[in-house]
């Protein structure tokens, strides 16, 4: 929570503590070791700004009714150098605690003072995480899933950095195992249909239209001369033609998108450097390990999976599980992050527990990965959902997706969801410019507070610093309510860290907006006194801060016209 919020908070909290020590001690409470009660923002503000159930906490503790807990207490109670202007009781015995007027004016010389640093926080305390997301496979163009997982893990690390936590962002390139095989195969077939007929390409290969193009420009420069050579030369040097084409492809698309990481991980790394082989290795001196029918296999129901799984096939060739842990040991070991942050889709759910077994084993604390499972996202236009094979090369890809709609919708509409939750994606709304478009509807509002201080300075009515006092003329419910979510910025951060899911900062950023709307609608501006316009502008400005903070964290453009 901001400053401020945590810093009124503990206000209320030795007020209660000192009203029950005060009261101890004159005998009209009992002797007693205090013990926690919360601190709540009501519902309705009307009945307080924050509400206390220390009475009802303490019923058993003192062996009174809880009103008159709280009647003993308000008696003994000292708001002196609080923000506390007043007190009530409400229903079976809840303390509701009302604020003064500068309590409001502080939130807003806060935003003020840190500007583009406004709802930032200490809560990590600096800890080193890694955020991997999309980590497509390069072997084609990134479909839909890949561009809800670029801009939920893209927020996530923007939050996670907002929060405290020193943040990375890495895209691991599957560029070794079986996929590449099949890319390797693929590029082959296509290569050798150029030059001889009856060639085929099987159920399982890839049939999408870039490897037809890749066989045809590997061909432009090489003409027929690899028909002549053995199998494994041929993929060989279309796979080294081809594959840093398409990791290059990758990385300009996901530019495009905004995003940019960290560091770019190749599997083959691991596999060159002898991680892979090492992690082998240690798993079979963890003493979980078995041979059966020449395989070897990890004892994954010693850490409560459902079964056993293979780590080197009988052919001694290692499974693609074994790059994945040696991957992820690398991160949480070599490296030292903190925490590993995984966004996947959902069918890896089965994976995930066979992977903390697998670190577990290794002596690695397994709840230093998380694991975001996300669901997956239907694109539906005039009401009818848009359907596409992958395999069959017609998959709907983040470039279609990014000629269709502004980058901003795409932003902003993959992250109104949880990520584990199933979400249409709305191609009609997404370019609707109205009010119905909840981007849209966010850029508006910062749009129109810059037009309203941009058409009072052409009347030569200019924006100044504002005094405690003028700002606590700023008394109106809409004003307060929009002050009161100005100050809730730091909070929803936080807890977006927290539960991994960026939605509670795109939830914030449109209510927020309705509330300035609600504001701007009962509160002129122009045309009251010059204190109270100045206090206005004050918030208006400082609205504007705090869209611009979410919108930026979230690499959405916050535009001064529309």
């Amino acid at each position: 929570m901001s400053i401020l919020v945590a810093k009124t908070k503990e206000q209320i909290k030795e007020i209660i503590k000192n009203a029950a020590i005060k009261a101890m001690a004159s005998g009209e409470l009992t002797d007693a070791e205090l013990t926690d009660f919360t601190i709540e923002e009501p519902a309705n503000r009307e009945h307080g700004d924050y509400a206390v159930n220390a009475a009802m906490a303490w019923a058993k503790l003192f062996r009174k009714a809880p009103r008159q807990i709280a009647e003993i207490l308000l008696s003994n109670a000292d708001f002196e150098g609080s923000y506390v202007k007043s007190s009530e009781i409400a229903g079976p015995g809840f303390i509701n605690f009302f604020l003064a007027d500068s309590y409001y004016a502080d939130i807003l010389l806060d935003v003020e003072a840190k500007g583009a640093d406004y709802g930032k926080s200490d809560y990590g305390k600096g800890k080193k995480v890694l955020v991997e997301f999309v980590s497509a496979n390069p072997t084609g163009p990134m479909h839909i899933g890949n561009a809800r997982g670029g801009a939920l893990g893209d927020c996530l690390a923007a939050v996670m950095s907002s929060a405290g936590y020193y943040t990375e962002r890495e895209f691991y390139i599957n560029d070794a195992g079986n996929q590449i095989n099949k890319f390797g195969l693929s590029l082959s077939l296509r290569y050798q249909q150029l030059y001889a007929d009856g060639i085929e390409m099987p159920e399982d290969s890839y049939h999408g239209e870039d490897i037809i193009n890749h066989a045809k420009a590997f061909a432009e420069i090489n003409g027929d001369r690899f028909m002549c050579v053995d199998e494994e030369t041929r993929r060989k040097a279309l796979v080294e033609f081809a594959l840093p084409k398409n990791i290059q492809g990758l990385k300009d698309d996901l530019l495009k998108y905004r995003i940019e990481y960290n560091t770019w991980f190749r599997e083959s790394t691991l596999h060159q450097n002898g991680e892979a082989l090492r992690i082998i290795e240690l798993l079979k001196q963890s003493g979980h390990t078995y041979t059966e029918e020449d395989a070897l296999w990890f004892k994954a129901t010693d850490f409560g999976c459902d079964k056993d799984f293979v780590l080197v096939r009988a052919n001694g060739v290692p499974t693609y599980v074994v790059p994945d842990i040696a991957y992820h040991y690398n991160k949480l070991v070599t490296r030292g992050f903190d925490k590993a942050i995984d966004i996947l889709g959902a069918d890896h759910h089965g994976y995930v527990p066979r992977l903390k077994a697998a670190l577990t084993a290794l002596g690695v604390d397994a709840d230093r990965l998380d694991v975001v499972l996300m669901q997956m996202v239907r694109l539906v236009k005039d009401g009818e959902v848009i359907k596409a094979s992958k395999r069959s090369g017609k998959a709907i890809t983040l470039v279609t997706l990014l000629e269709e709609i502004p980058i901003d919708a795409a932003r902003f509409f993959f992250n109104l969801r949880e990520p584990n939750s199933h979400f249409d994606f709305d191609l009609d709304l997404a370019v609707n410019e109205s009010n119905s478009n909840p981007v849209y509807y966010v850029q508006y509002a910062y749009a129109r507070i810059c037009s309203i201080i941009r058409n009072l300075e052409a009347e030569g009515i200019c924006r100044r610093a504002c005094t405690a006092d003028e700002l606590s003329l700023l008394t109106a419910k809409e004003e307060r309510e929009l002050i009161v979510h100005l100050a809730a910025l730091t909070d929803e951060i936080v807890t977006s860290a927290k539960l991994y899911d960026p939605a509670h900062i795109t939830h914030y950023v449109s209510e927020l907006a309705t509330k300035f709307h609600k504001f701007y609608s009962a509160c002129r501006v122009k045309g009251e006194s010059e204190e109270l316009m100045q206090a206005r502008l004050a918030l208006c400005a400082a609205t504007a801060t705090v869209i611009k903070n979410v919108l930026d964290m979230m690499k959405i453009t916050a535009p001064e016209k529309m």
